[in-house]
């Protein structure tokens, strides 16, 4: 019988945590460490994820910060393997990192599409397929990925980061049809409309933040920290039996 008392407990973990470097990724890696879990901060940027980094060591918790361009297969996969010679072995991964164009569909620009792609989705397959492996030789890990609202409806002037997500949602199940029976379990965290970089042009628009803002029952916009809780729970051990979930976290919007 599981032990009540440490259901939500990741010490003694690992993990990766992509697009550290602030909002949502920064929020989870130290939620991450206050669990338990070292973590292993990634950014874009050299030095990008120092800070988050700090603040996971101010826990008490071991934290590194490593870059990767995410765009480039090479540098995914270096970025795997830089994770697992500076922490020894990740147990959690969690693919936050994330871009958005803005064009319309008959203007979006290829350079932008593939911008969005390689970072949104291939990174994720990459680094879920290189540090997967370990984890079923191991009988045991937890990816969580960060899927979004768009992973459900269409969204306007975004095809490439609409496709991208859908995509993650896919993936997500895809890896976990393969991977539960190794003990690996695969799920994703879609958030509403949370205050990051992403939806400042949103934010900014003050029709558009009217009405998204009108739509939402909780009465405000999300911020990182309301990611925590759900992407801890789905790498601890209270979600011993959920595979292939896609667990939306938008302040009621999709219940509208």
């Amino acid at each position: 019988m599981m032990d009540h008392t440490t259901l939500f407990s990741l010490h003694g973990r690992t993990a990766l945590v992509t697009g550290a470097s602030r909002g949502i990724g920064q929020a989870v890696a130290v939620g991450l460490a206050r669990a338990g879990a070292n973590v292993v901060c990634a950014s874009s940027a050299p030095g990008g994820a120092d800070a988050t980094r700090d603040l996971v060591e101010q826990t008490g918790r071991r934290g590194w910060s490593l870059a990767a361009d995410l765009t480039r297969r090479d540098a995914v996969h270096a970025l795997g393997a830089a994770a697992v010679e500076a922490a020894g072995r990740i147990d959690i991964l969690v693919n936050n990192a994330g871009t958005i164009r803005r064009h319309p569909a008959v203007d979006f620009p290829a350079e932008s599409w593939d911008d969005v792609m390689r970072t949104n989705l291939d990174a994720a397959w990459l680094l879920s397929q290189q540090l997967g492996a370990a984890m079923i030789g191991r009988g045991g890990g937890a990816i969580v990925n960060i899927a979004s609202l768009l992973s459900f409806s269409g969204g306007v002037t975004v095809p490439a980061y609409t496709a991208s997500k859908h995509a993650i949602a896919g993936l997500t199940k895809a890896l976990a049809n393969e991977w539960a029976g190794a003990g690996v379990r695969v799920n994703a965290v879609a958030p509403g409309y949370i205050e990051t970089d992403n939806t400042e042009q949103l934010r900014n628009d003050p029709v558009r933040l009217q009405q998204i803002s009108a739509r939402i029952p909780a009465g405000r916009w999300g911020r990182p920290d309301d990611l925590v809780g759900a992407v801890v729970f789905l790498a601890s051990p209270a979600a011993a039996y959920i595979h292939g979930h896609v667990l939306v976290v938008d302040g009621g919007w999709m219940a509208r």
